[in-house]
């Protein structure tokens, strides 16, 4: 499984999500990766946006076709393949914020969107990496929380980087990712807060689910949606 054959570029686009998926609609084959300098319309999850200032970050997607039992944990996957591209630059260790966020030390360095098509047997793969953004750079709100690469890395060899580690996290058994994303659980141990909930994170299940241990010491598993670190912005 090669990343990056073909790439498209732009300098500008709505999201780089909204043209694989085109793309993907379309018939384009898996592997292929579309990069932007700029997006207008950069997505997160749960609606919410993502903005870099031109040429500082790196804007991705690629798409994976077709799909099949092995990417049941392509979500837990995915983080796992921008880790190792990321230290592979120079950075210290990354950890992975259950369910799609990437950590250098306690802030963030990079968001993942994953958009599937199951009935087509497609997903899109979004990435969003902070290369070299300074901190000054930052909204004022994400100065405290956000972080990037740095270093003299640039947005190619992340391109690259990540390309070559997807190659390898998506071919991995699903017992390999699994022991992968434990031995970079940002949560394990922390107290947190949910819609519906608080407790203790205690890893996560073989579908990938967090779990927690409530206050009156059971143990619930969160499949979706967000959680929130006590006393973290």
């Amino acid at each position: 499984m090669t990343f990056g054959l073909p790439h498209r570029h732009l300098r500008t686009c709505d999201s780089t999500n909204t043209m694989a998926r085109e793309l993907a609609a379309a018939g384009a084959p898996s592997g292929t990766v579309v990069t932007a300098d700029t997006q207008l319309e950069g997505r997160g999850r749960q609606g919410r946006t993502w903005t870099a200032p031109p040429g500082k970050a790196l804007l991705y997607s690629a798409i994976l076709r077709p799909l099949c039992e092995r990417h049941l944990v392509l979500p837990l996957a995915v983080p796992l393949a921008v880790c190792d591209a990321v230290e592979s630059l120079g950075p210290g260790p990354c950890r992975v914020k259950w369910p799609n966020d990437v950590w250098i030390g306690e802030r963030k360095c990079a968001g993942i969107l994953i958009e599937a098509r199951p009935q087509d047997s497609w997903a899109v793969i979004g990435v969003g990496l902070n290369v070299a953004i300074e901190p000054e750079e930052f909204p004022e709100d994400l100065r405290d929380t956000a972080t990037s690469i740095g270093g003299g890395a640039t947005v190619t060899q992340a391109r690259d980087e990540l390309n070559a580690a997807l190659s390898g996290w998506l071919g991995a058994e699903p017992a390999a990712v699994l022991d992968g994303f434990r031995s970079r659980d940002a949560l394990r141990g922390r107290d947190l807060t949910w819609d519906g909930g608080s407790g203790r994170a205690d890893g996560i299940d073989d579908r990938g689910n967090l779990l927690v241990v409530t206050p009156d010491g059971g143990t619930v598993s969160i499949g979706a949606g967000e959680v929130h670190l006590a006393g973290y912005r």
